[in-house]
């Protein structure tokens, strides 16, 4: 197969605007403006390759910097490495592809990888003879695109809904017994009845309050190519009878997944829906707390976005190298591999079946996570590719406009519905 792919500057540009609308949400650890190069853009030969990531918190001589460097060893072979912000990164993997510069590999946040794969940027996982069948589908659907994997997740991350072990205590609540909305919203009720915050969470009209909606959504049914559905509307009135309430303050509307997270350490607040990342942080908190997931309106866990990046190959003018660079994408997706990301990443869990088991054998306690991420889903499955940051623009904007009192739920989603049919040319 031809590996050179030709596309116009025109559709680069537009993917970087649309994946722009993407990098809004904070999904996984420490994602900074701070860049941090540690080798030329540009591959060099005799034995070096490439390698681009968006991890600039991660140093030279960090664990992942050795991690990293221990693939290029393993295939006999020196990496130089250099780290951007997801901004960034995205930015000049576009402009590399235009001037025939590309890395040898890259990590990129999973809802990018369709629409960098729609420029033709990416080189195919078959066209680097890998074989995908072993990763969980529903974490592997975020890198698939008209059937075809262009990329494989390292790891991921998701949501669910961290909870203050006293406050449920005081208000008579025990977490197991939340299983649906009726049986959360009970909780909620207790817990303010008990004279704390009940839940917070973040409602930003950005990407990230997208990323905070989504398991509420999919957990009621709806689908982002419905944005006015029945379901929909439910899901939306959901987070508007909290506030009504006052289960939740009013600074969720506007909180980042950061924000709500301060407001959950001040020991006030009984829920909070955050993710994977924060497990840290949680087990350091001055009070007990404690994780479920979150869950769909009718039981069972809810389907939560997956965060987290893909390990991929771009286009390169001289295909002698994709021999190695499959060396050094298999050194990172092995069972091994992957366990030793989620460690790395406090805690990406493994994207395959033996890897999670690996993973639960070292962290029995992060089962509730595993559950979360086996239960996930990508932000542009079904197929949505470069419409969904249209689409996930209309569905802040109507949530925003339903939470703050602007617009009913209904009004609010009808209006999305016809925004994202225009934009998307539905």
């Amino acid at each position: 197969m031809n590996f050179t792919h030709k596309r116009t500057t025109v559709a680069l540009a537009t993917a970087a605007i649309a994946v722009g609308a993407l990098t809004g949400c904070s999904s996984s650890e420490g994602d900074s403006n701070a860049s941090d190069s540690t080798g030329s853009a540009q591959a060099a030969g005799g034995g070096t390759y490439t390698w681009w990531d968006p991890y600039p918190q991660h140093t030279e001589g960090s664990d992942w910097q050795n991690r990293v460097q221990a693939c290029g060893d393993e295939a006999g072979v020196t990496i130089e490495r250099t780290a951007y912000d997801t901004t960034a990164l995205t930015n000049q993997l576009l402009l590399s592809a235009q001037e025939g510069t590309s890395p040898d590999v890259v990590l990129l946040d999973n809802p990018a990888v369709s629409t960098l794969a729609d420029t033709g940027a990416i080189t195919t996982m078959d066209e680097l003879g890998f074989d995908t069948s072993n990763i969980d589908e529903n974490l592997l659907a975020a890198g698939v695109v008209d059937g075809t994997a262009y990329g494989i997740p390292i790891g991921a991350n998701t949501l669910a809904l961290y909870y203050n072990k006293e406050i449920l205590d005081a208000a008579g609540v025990d977490p197991s017994t939340i299983t649906d909305w009726d049986s959360l919203n009970a909780a909620l009720e207790a817990i303010d009845a008990a004279g704390s915050r009940a839940i917070t969470f973040a409602g930003i009209g950005t990407e990230e309050g997208s990323f905070q909606f989504l398991p509420w959504f999919w957990g009621a049914g709806a689908d982002l190519t419905e944005l006015n559905s029945p379901e929909a509307v439910e899901a939306v009135q959901l987070w508007v009878d909290w506030l009504d309430e006052g289960w939740a303050p009013q600074s969720a509307i506007q909180n980042s997944q950061n924000t709500a997270w301060e407001e959950f350490l001040d020991g006030q607040t009984g829920f909070v829906e955050n993710g994977t990342w924060q497990v840290n942080s949680a087990a350091e908190a001055g009070f007990e707390t404690g994780y479920i997931t979150l869950p769909a309106k009718d039981g069972g866990a809810a389907p939560a976005p997956t965060g987290g990046e893909f390990v991929m190959a771009p286009v390169q003018s001289d295909t002698s190298r994709y021999e190695v660079t499959t060396q050094i994408v298999e050194c990172m997706t092995t069972p091994e591999g992957f366990v030793e990301t989620a460690d790395t990443f406090a805690y990406y869990i493994p994207p395959t079946a033996d890897g999670q088991e690996a993973f639960l054998e070292e962290h029995p306690d992060l089962e509730v996570w595993v559950d979360a991420v086996r239960a996930a889903k990508g932000r542009t499955s079904d197929n949505l590719g470069t419409d969904y940051p249209l689409i996930s623009e209309q569905l802040w904007t109507a949530v925003q406009a339903a939470m703050s009192g602007a617009s009913s739920a209904q009004d609010a989603m009808d209006a999305a519905q016809e925004a994202a049919a225009a934009a998307t040319g539905d």
